[in-house]
């Protein structure tokens, strides 16, 4: 029963990472990745979809990613979609393709982009707070069930503490990592 809980919060914590490593590559740094493009949508005959899923998106160089719909009809829709989006970026049609060129970070702008990080670096932590707190409540109503002895839950509580810390230290990591990205010049 233990493990069961221990397990289910891992699953949980790792979901929480994964959603953090998403929101993070969604934060532009000065180079260009095909990632950045991946939460637009393009109204696609009346039905919003992922831009990957109607074009082609790849890196031309470091600092302009290129978007080649598969129909030459969808190029004025998938360029309005990138341009009304709240990443700030101005695509250019030069014949098939889409070239969406990266402006340089000014130093301000970098700071304000490391106050969001930091953000939802926290917000990963409370989550990973939360669902330290959900497997202990468990463990406490096992042995109040009388289901687990109290050494059990105790050494229960102490898994899911070092599983916690192990998540949050890999939040850090992850924070040192998009902040050296988004500072380098």
């Amino acid at each position: 029963m233990i493990a069961d809980i221990k397990k289910a919060a891992e699953q949980k914590m790792q979901k929480s990472l994964e959603a953090l490593k998403v929101d993070l590559g969604k934060v532009r740094t000065g180079r260009a990745h095909t990632g950045l493009l991946d939460h637009i949508n393009v109204d696609y005959y009346g039905t919003p979809m992922p831009i990957n899923q109607v074009a082609n998106v790849n890196l031309i160089d470091a600092r302009t990613i290129g978007v080649s719909p598969w129909e030459k009809k969808m190029l004025g829709v998938v360029e309005k979609a990138i341009r009304d989006s709240d990443l700030g970026l101005n695509p250019m049609t030069i014949g098939e393709v889409i070239r969406v060129p990266m402006p340089s970070l000014t130093e301000e702008r970098r700071r304000d982009l490391t106050k969001i990080v930091k953000h939802e670096a926290e917000d990963a932590r409370i989550a990973m707070r939360n669902i330290r707190r959900d497997a202990n409540a468990h463990l406490k109503e096992l042995l109040k069930e009388k289901k687990v002895a109290e050494d059990d839950e105790r050494r229960g509580q102490d898994e899911v503490q070092k599983l916690t810390d192990r998540h949050i230290l890999e939040i850090d990591k992850m924070l040192q990592v998009k902040e050296a990205e988004l500072m380098a010049v």
